[in-house]
C-alpha cells in the first residue's frame, strides 16, 4: 500500500485527490489543510502540496527520505509566493505552472515539470480577467500532474535547480487597485502603470 498525504485544497477545490486515489488500487490518499509535524509526515510514502497555506517545517524536509512535491501556478523562478497570476500580468513576466520540490525557501525548490502559458493579453484585452486566467492555470497544473502522476508519486523524476533570481511577492504586496478577481486584466495593468508613474514624479 502506498500512502499519500495531500496538503492544502480539499476535494471541492481540486479533482486531484480523487484522481490520485482512483489511479491505483493500492494507493491511499489522506488530505489535510492543517499544519503537519514530522511524526505525521513519516507515516506516508509521498506528500503532495497544492494550495497549502502553511510553511512546511525544516525538520520535516530534512528528515524525510523523499522530497515533498509542491504545485505552484507560476513559471518559476518568476512570481514565487502569493498571487502569482496577478503579478505575471502586472510585471509582464512569464505565466505558467510549475511542479517542484519543497526546500527551505518559498517556492525555491528544484523544478520537476513546468509549462509556460501565453494568454496573449493584448489580443484578448477585452475578455481576460484574473478569475478566468486563474482557472486556466489550475486546469493546466492539474493536467501536468496527471500526465506524470506515476513518476511523481514514485519519485522517478529528474529535477533541476531554478535559474535566475526571478521574483517574489507576499500577500501584503497586493495593491488596493484590485477590487475583485473579475476585473479586466488589461485595464488593471494600465491603471497600475499610471499610478506608478504618478508615484515616481519628483516634486521640487
Amino acid at each position: 500500500m502506498k500512502k499519500i498525504l495531500f496538503l492544502g485544497y480539499n476535494r471541492d477545490q481540486t479533482s486531484l485527490i480523487d484522481k490520485i486515489q482512483l489511479h491505483k488500487k493500492n494507493w491511499s490518499v489522506e488530505q489535510t489543510e492543517k499544519k503537519i509535524d514530522l511524526n505525521l509526515a513519516q507515516k506516508f510514502n509521498s506528500i503532495i502540496s497544492f494550495g497549502y497555506k502553511h510553511i512546511i517545517n525544516r525538520e520535516i524536509i530534512d528528515n524525510l527520505k523523499y522530497p515533498i512535491i509542491n504545485l505552484h501556478i507560476s513559471f518559476l523562478p518568476y512570481n514565487k509566493g502569493a498571487h502569482p497570476n496577478f503579478w505575471s500580468f502586472i510585471e509582464n513576466t512569464p505565466s505558467g505552472v510549475t511542479i517542484h520540490q519543497v526546500d527551505h525557501g518559498v517556492d525555491t525548490g528544484k523544478i520537476i515539470y513546468q509549462k509556460k502559458i501565453d494568454f496573449e493579453l493584448f489580443k484578448n484585452k477585452q475578455t481576460l480577467t484574473f478569475s478566468k486566467t486563474y482557472k486556466v492555470l489550475i486546469n493546466e497544473i492539474e493536467n501536468l500532474f496527471l500526465e506524470n502522476i506515476e513518476d511523481i508519486i514514485n519519485q522517478k523524476f529528474i529535477s533541476i535547480e531554478q535559474i535566475g533570481k526571478g521574483s517574489y511577492h507576499s500577500k501584503k504586496d497586493l495593491p488596493k487597485l484590485l477590487d475583485n478577481w473579475e476585473q479586466n486584466i488589461y485595464q488593471t495593468v494600465l491603471k497600475y502603470k499610471e499610478l506608478n508613474k504618478l508615484k515616481n514624479i519628483k516634486v521640487d
